[in-house]
């Protein structure tokens, strides 16, 4: 697959510059920045050469796929014009922030049968793996509820400074939520079916009182069952390494399953028992890179109607608070 990175505006693309750069099946035909002061920064921490070309002149090459990484808002329209060039494309999280950009990315994807993914890492989590495994095995039941932390800390040292630019993030609950949102399916089989709730507001971040740093919502699946999450940008700097970080519950008809993502294990509480059944994760060296070059190598469209269905449930939460 030959790859064409365009936008290095948040860390995150890093992560997918690295897996790139380590995948024999992948070949980087070139990267593109048009901020001076983030090319700088990516050409010193990973050695980057930047391309001069357009972004526009190299949607005409025989490039295969367009990975995005710019600020947020700005993505809808990135993707949009990769697609309408035929290319696929990869991107962080969210892929867009406008539900109008969702339904033009959407039409584009399936009139030309290109293929649109997401770096959604939480997926590929060991003990992510082990609860869709346990999940789907029915021994717990029906999913009744859900509830889930996403909270992250705000450091404005190295928050991307664009965040506080209006029309550049696009939202607390469609920046943080989509990767719960994600999992939540993913995991169950469920669609979010109706947003409940939602509110979003200003707390921590007093130095931008216009950026609103804490998001909260409420939901309901497909069978009925509720969701309730907390992603705020509320949380210390330690947060990354605790049990609080992305925490999910799954509360079911015969128990609850619980994991988060600093350990790789899987806690189930069953009504009958006394102690909890705690589960190794499973260790799989697949991720969103490789399944969507196997998608392309197959044609398989079912990680592209994933990542669309997630987005357009995420803008309809962010939606919500207004």
């Amino acid at each position: 697959m030959k790859i064409l990175f365009y936008g290095f505006r948040h860390s995150h693309i890093e992560g997918l510059y690295m897996k790139a750069k380590e995948n024999n099946r992948v070949e980087i035909c070139a990267c593109l920045e048009e901020d001076e002061t983030a090319k700088k920064a990516m050409s010193e921490k990973l050695g980057i050469i930047f391309d001069e070309k357009s972004y526009d002149e190299w949607l005409k090459s025989d490039v295969d796929t367009v990975a995005i990484g710019g600020c947020y808002g700005d993505r809808g329209p990135a993707i949009i014009k990769a697609l309408n060039a035929g290319k696929h494309v990869i991107a962080d999280k969210p892929i867009c922030t406008k539900m109008a950009e969702y339904k033009k990315i959407k039409a584009l994807s399936e009139k030309n049968n290109l293929k649109v993914a997401c770096m959604f890492d939480l997926r590929y989590m060991a003990s992510a793996r082990r609860a869709k495994e346990y999940i789907e095995s029915g021994e717990l039941g029906n999913v009744r509820n859900v509830s889930f932390i996403g909270q992250h800390c705000l450091d404005y040292a190295n928050r991307p400074r664009w965040y506080y630019e209006k029309g550049k993030h696009g939202g607390t609950l469609n920046d943080l939520s989509i990767h719960g949102v994600d999992l939540i399916t993913h995991l169950t089989g469920l669609k979010m079916e109706k947003v409940l709730s939602a509110r979003t507001w200003n707390a921590f971040a007093t130095e931008q009182p216009e950026f609103k740093d804490c998001g909260m919502f409420m939901a309901k699946l497909s069978n009925g069952a509720g969701v309730m999450a907390d992603v705020s940008y509320s949380a210390p700097l330690q947060i990354y390494n605790s049990d609080v970080y992305w925490n999910f519950k799954f509360w079911c008809d015969k128990g609850m399953l619980t994991f988060h993502y600093s350990d790789n294990r899987v806690w189930v509480y069953k009504h009958e028992d006394k102690e909890p059944l705690i589960l190794d994760g499973i260790v799989d060296g697949k991720n969103y890179l490789d399944d969507l070059i196997d998608d392309i190598a197959n044609d398989d469209m079912l990680m592209t109607q994933s990542v669309l269905n997630t987005t357009e449930q995420v803008l309809k939460i962010q939606r919500a608070t207004k």
